[in-house]
């Protein structure tokens, strides 16, 4: 691997303080063409630990269109190196990057750092900072698409859906890192996500590893849903879609998931049609979440990307 030489500094044009996020340094380019800008710091807030995304650009020119990919984890645990231990990373990264797709993965807070809206606030910022820095990392700022599993499946429902226009709207965009500036993205791939913390108050949750596991809902929350109804809805994806004009979605889920049930993307895919928009359910079956117990893992992989790709206009 090469890296180009380290940017001249400015200090005739600092200002103090610094800005709640950095700009992106030289990246790193593989043996394959590919193009890597790891560890940039898209937001920070005092008291938080900073929050990191990693780039991976194709080879060729560009710009390219990108995914901005969201890790899961219950909001309370999660990594942006890493997709579930049923979808290897090269697999991942590999079919995004083959089909000419730039792919952006992020960290953002766990609810225990902070409830619920600051995950989507770190979301949104990501996807601002992306746009204001498209030159300098080589894509395209007008075609950003999400793709979510579990809760990043949530956030990146939400993400679709929220705008400046919806209720509640500037209080969900947030200020972090990038503090303006347009967060729409225009398509969604949600793995498995909650999209009605209300409803799904009367799953009972499965028995989880260790007595001290918080339940994953009230810790986003800060409360129980019966304690916060307001703010569970407002957290719920499927608050968003009825008046909205959402972008293609596509949602995969497993049929026998004991963990998100699979009516959560039935609710969703009936709110977008009612909508108007375009969804795709694809339902796994006898798969359970994270899709446990499917031989079909490379053809999933294969059909978000092709998904995006498709609405995205990837090689265009």
């Amino acid at each position: 691997m090469t890296q180009s030489p380290p940017a001249e500094i400015d200090i005739a044009n600092m200002t103090w303080p610094p800005p709640p996020y950095r700009s992106p340094v030289p990246p790193v380019t593989g043996a394959d063409g590919v193009r890597r800008f790891d560890g940039i710091t898209y937001a920070t807030t005092p008291g938080y630990r900073p929050r990191l995304l990693d780039v991976q650009v194709p080879a060729g020119e560009g710009p390219f269109p990108v995914i901005v990919w969201i890790h899961g984890g219950g909001w309370l645990d999660g990594d942006r190196r890493y997709p579930p231990p049923t979808v290897p990373a090269d697999l991942l990264h590999g079919t995004v990057l083959a089909a000419g797709l730039a792919l952006v993965s992020v960290d953002y807070r766990h609810s225990l750092e902070a409830p619920f809206p600051a995950q989507l606030h770190d979301v949104k910022a990501a996807i601002r900072y992306v746009r204001a820095f498209a030159g300098d990392l080589g894509i395209d700022p007008d075609r950003i698409g999400v793709w979510g599993e579990s809760a990043g499946g949530h956030l990146a429902a939400l993400a679709g859906l929220v705008g400046p226009d919806s209720p509640q709207g500037a209080a969900l965009e947030g200020t972090e890192g990038v503090g303006s500036g347009e967060s729409g993205v225009r398509a969604v791939v949600d793995w498995y996500g909650v999209s009605d913390l209300v409803t799904l108050a009367d799953h009972p949750m499965p028995a989880m590893p260790g007595a001290d596991f918080p339940d994953p809902y009230e810790a986003l929350l800060g409360a129980t849903v019966a304690a916060r109804p307001d703010l569970a809805r407002a957290a719920s994806p499927v608050t968003y879609a009825e008046g909205s004009n959402p972008p293609p979605f596509l949602l995969v889920h497993g049929t026998h998931d004991g963990l998100v049930p699979y009516s959560q993307s039935e609710a969703l895919a009936a709110a977008l049609k009612s909508a108007g928009g375009e969804v795709t359910l694809q339902p796994v079956d006898g798969a359970d979440h994270i899709f446990l117990g499917s031989c079909d893992i490379p053809a999933i992989v294969e059909g978000g990307v092709a998904f995006l790709a498709r609405h995205l206009g990837a090689g265009a």
